[in-house]
């Protein structure tokens, strides 16, 4: 049997891919590309790079399927993709380093208060504005997994008051951290900026809406760097345009990219930025996904493997 390597990628990522995993393929694998395969029943696994609805149900022998990216809302969104199969995502320490240095740059870009310097520029204005110090600055992380973590303690390394909000109850002292319902009332009513790193699930889709902005302190500023389904866009609007919120720093988005008429681009409130937060490197993934490769193989345990009824 082989692995397949699918997804929705250009021939040139495809290459890069193919290139980065021959350096590490255990003996007697095989590494096949979708493009170029012609016999499905060969394949037992697949590392998966979004690749479209359907693909994947066409393997009829498929037992494993690695995600090479760390969401895997897309893979489990899939109608056809199949019961029986183990799915596990990305956990990539460098991938988990790039988002937060993404989260961490949203963050002083909203602290430093560099959207309102901008707009100075625009009419030539020189005026030195009051700058709160780190540690009077209130952030709210909501998702405290293995993208969230490494930025709220990055976030506490650099002094600012940081609290996180989780789906379940977990031991933690050196980050303020609390979940349920009670937990979030908590969190949002004291966050200045709120940093959105949730997994997307039916429980967290479009919990980015009216009812949470309202919660927030007026002026307060929001980052979504999880995915655009969290978004209700409308909402986000109606709070910048009564400035509630004062600003947004949108990362992910419904359709992308965005569409060149979409109001998000030319509202002067929000920063649209396409989907950099943190993109997956072949040359880090590509080892450890193999390594959970040869994990399944020997019926080790692995990491990263997804449950469906949670939905991460």
């Amino acid at each position: 049997m082989s692995i397949v390597l699918i997804g929705d990628l250009s021939p040139a990522a495809y290459e890069n891919w193919r290139a980065q995993l021959s350096q590490h393929l255990p003996p007697h694998e095989t590494l096949a590309l979708a493009t170029q395969l012609t016999d499905k029943s060969a394949v037992d696994v697949a590392l998966a790079a979004n690749p479209r609805w359907g693909e994947l149900a066409r393997f009829p022998n498929l037992r494993f399927v690695q995600s090479l990216w760390a969401g895997v809302d897309g893979l489990l969104g899939d109608p056809a993709l199949p019961e029986n199969i183990t799915l596990a995502r990305l956990v990539d320490p460098a991938l988990a380093q790039s988002m937060a240095e993404g989260a961490i740059a949203a963050v002083l870009y909203l602290h430093r208060q560099f959207p309102a310097y901008l707009q100075q520029q625009t009419s030539h204005t020189w005026r030195q504005l009051p700058q709160p110090v780190a540690s009077h600055r209130r952030v709210g992380v909501l998702g405290f997994g293995k993208m969230g973590e490494p930025v709220a303690r990055g976030l506490a390394a650099l002094g600012f008051a940081v609290s996180a909000w989780g789906l379940s109850p977990r031991a933690e002292t050196s980050v303020d951290y609390s979940w349920g319902a009670a937990g979030l009332d908590r969190l949002l009513a004291k966050t200045q900026i709120l940093v959105n790193l949730l997994p997307l699930t039916d429980a967290t889709r479009g919990i980015l809406n009216a009812e949470l902005f309202g919660r927030l302190p007026a002026g307060a500023a929001v980052i979504n760097l999880g995915r655009g389904g969290h978004l209700k866009d409308a909402d986000l609007l109606q709070a910048l345009e009564t400035r509630h919120l004062g600003h947004a720093v949108l990362d992910v988005f419904h359709q992308e990219p965005l569409s060149a008429d979409h109001p998000f681009w030319s509202n002067p409130h929000v920063t649209v930025l396409p989907h950099v937060a943190a993109s997956t490197d072949p040359e880090s993934a590509a080892p450890i996904a193999l390594q959970n490769v040869a994990a399944f193989r020997a019926g080790r345990p692995l990491t990263g493997v997804v449950s469906r009824s949670r939905g991460y």
